[in-house]
């Protein structure tokens, strides 16, 4: 089975050009389905039936895994078996006909305007970092990205000018996204007086630098990210996608229509967006109960 997932993720990485977080995720899915079968002793591929497939599920489920993850599981073991009856390796799907379990639509958890502005506030404008930590938060409320779109942008992909930024979304998909002013005055201050500062090698390309001058990861953004919002009191749980709900949110509430906030995004299905129309009328819901006398 090791050589068949390893085609297929090389399959999906040439034929279909996923992201590699998605190459991970999958693979990842896939090596734990195949402890499973082991565990099971049912290690060759041709002697899965529907009822292998139906265990391994109720299995996640007794393991106490989300729903969630357990489609998401399901959907990876979809794709695998698909992809092997397509190249003639196996003759029957057993995921065929196999349902995905209901999902229960959480709301996104958003920041008011006041929270952002108050995490906008905490970073230390006389250190070079702090320059930096202010650029990407604003950048990231200004433009909604995603954190990975975010740490992958290199010089080229901002035009200060122009004010607007390149970027490649999910399956190698390239959009324009507007940067607002100041978003903007944050990203110059950045480049001209804190990048130099932070850079080992002036050949470096990347935008966004950590302290040995090498590209910020995710990971390190994340606790960038957590830490001013600890220091702004907020007490739940922040982290770098919650700018970017809020970013959605807080335009829609302001009247922007969902198809331009689905393309500003990045979805490919407005399905994706329109959570955030459920999630501006339960705010609005509030607000009714909070100010009508007879709510």
């Amino acid at each position: 089975m090791q050589d068949f997932v390893s085609d297929f993720i090389a399959y999906l990485s040439v034929e279909r050009g996923l992201a590699r977080n998605t190459l991970e995720s999958y693979g990842r899915d896939l090596r734990q389905y195949q402890d499973y079968l082991l565990a099971q002793k049912t290690p060759q591929l041709q002697a899965v039936s529907r009822d292998t497939i139906v265990g391994y599920l109720l299995y996640l489920q007794e393991q106490g895994k989300a729903t969630a993850t357990i489609a998401r599981r399901l959907a990876a073991l979809k794709a695998f078996y698909q992809y092997l009856v397509r190249e003639r390796l196996l003759q029957d799907d057993p995921t065929r006909n196999l349902e995905s379990p209901k999902l229960e639509r959480r709301l996104p958890r958003v920041l008011t305007v006041a929270e952002v502005e108050e995490i906008l506030r905490q970073p230390d404008p006389a250190q070079p970092s702090g320059l930096r930590d202010r650029a990407m938060l604003e950048l990231l409320y200004a433009t909604g990205i995603r954190v990975s779109e975010l740490v992958s942008l290199n010089l080229g992909d901002v035009n200060l000018e122009q004010g607007y930024l390149r970027c490649l979304g999910k399956g190698s998909k390239e959009r324009l996204v507007p940067i607002g002013s100041f978003a903007l005055r944050s990203l110059e201050t950045y480049l001209s007086q804190a990048r130099p500062r932070l850079l080992r090698d002036p050949r470096e390309q990347c935008l966004f630098v950590n302290h040995h001058g090498h590209r910020l990861t995710r990971q390190g953004f994340w606790k960038i990210v957590k830490r001013y919002a600890q220091e702004a009191q907020i007490e739940r749980s922040i982290t770098p996608h919650t700018l970017r709900h809020s970013f959605a949110t807080h335009l829609l509430e302001n009247g922007a229509d969902l198809r331009s906030v689905q393309e500003l995004l990045g979805h490919a299905d407005i399905s994706t967006t329109q959570i955030y129309t459920h999630l501006t009328q339960a705010r609005l819901k509030e607000v009714y109960a909070r100010a009508h006398p007879r709510a």
